[in-house]
């Protein structure tokens, strides 16, 4: 079919990148196990499947929707194709999606608040979480601040929407958000801006251009390689340290094997050539950084952190 030809939903739906979602339902699992008090019932599984809708399709398509638009004239360079830049959809209908999206996921929220008793107890905790997020995602796009113009503030606004905020959004659903757990969350999010890296490699001399001060535009890909490795490992092995110290040997060693496959992966592509092995790298190592952090969930799922 030609452009003229792909229908509106088609459209719409591509803006929402649905294949960026299935980490951030592994994120809403891990809270889920970490809570320690999900049930194999009908009920538990409807809640479940709605903290996915809410992480997935609603608010990762109301921000991949944003950012989008705000990268619309970056895009109309770089990917002239996508649906804003090549006039698929009209900015009218673009701003329609934003507030549809945004509106129902918070809605959604405010429904599971109200259905777990948070809403009567007067902290709506599910929809807090639903709402910075949201805001976190505004800033990270949107002028004046735009995070993502600088590769610290950036990476580490995505990576904590890709770790922590869904791990929130589970465990206030089936249990408490401790200040322990908003720490911890918070600290693993770190190990994910050295994810998050990977992707700035193919973009390096259209964001130099654009001042897009993204980790290898400041630090030069040798170097930005290295940062990435470090990030990565490092806090997996203060993780790994802390399940030590709270009696979790088993995930501990667990997740120190979880690390094996990455290092390689590290070692044979990331480092050789960042490249030519961006996409090789993370699909080869960026499972096994997921399952890390739900050994951990479950680590704290089994412990008193929950």
């Amino acid at each position: 079919a030609t452009d003229e030809e792909v229908p509106l939903w088609k459209i719409r739906l591509q803006l929402t990148k649905p294949v960026t979602w299935p980490p951030l339902l592994l994120g809403v699992v891990c809270g889920t196990c970490a809570s320690g008090n999900f049930t194999w019932s009908t009920e538990d599984f409807a809640l479940l499947a709605i903290a996915a809708f809410i992480a997935g399709p609603c608010l990762t398509g109301f921000t991949q929707t944003i950012n989008d638009w705000y990268d619309r004239e970056i895009d109309a360079v770089n990917e002239p194709y996508r649906p804003i830049p090549s006039g698929k959809i009209t900015e009218s209908e673009v701003w329609q999606q934003i507030y549809v999206l945004l509106f129902t996921g918070l809605a959604s929220s405010l429904a599971v608040d109200y259905k777990l008793g948070h809403l009567q107890a007067g902290f709506p905790t599910v929809f807090f979480v639903a709402l910075f997020g949201s805001f976190l995602a505004y800033i990270y796009s949107a002028p004046p601040l735009k995070l993502k113009v600088n590769g610290w503030t950036g990476g580490y606004a995505l990576a904590f929407s890709y770790v922590a905020l869904p791990w929130w959004c589970g465990q206030a659903i089936f249990g408490e958000l401790t200040p322990e757990i908003i720490l911890l969350t918070a600290f693993y999010s770190i190990a994910a801006i050295g994810i998050s890296v990977v992707n700035d490699f193919k973009s390096i001399d259209g964001d130099s251009k654009f001042g897009l001060d993204s980790i290898p535009v400041l630090y030069g890909a040798e170097t930005a390689t290295y940062i990435t490795c470090g990030l990565i490992d490092s806090i997996q092995l203060c993780i790994v340290a802390w399940l030590v110290s709270i009696g979790q040997m088993n995930y501990a060693l667990g997740l120190l094997g979880l690390m094996v496959p990455q290092l390689v992966a590290q070692k044979v592509l990331l480092l050789e050539d960042p490249f030519a092995n961006d996409v090789k790298f993370q699909a080869s190592s960026l499972p096994f950084f997921q399952f890390g952090i739900a050994v951990t969930a479950c680590a704290i799922g089994a412990s008193p952190y929950h």
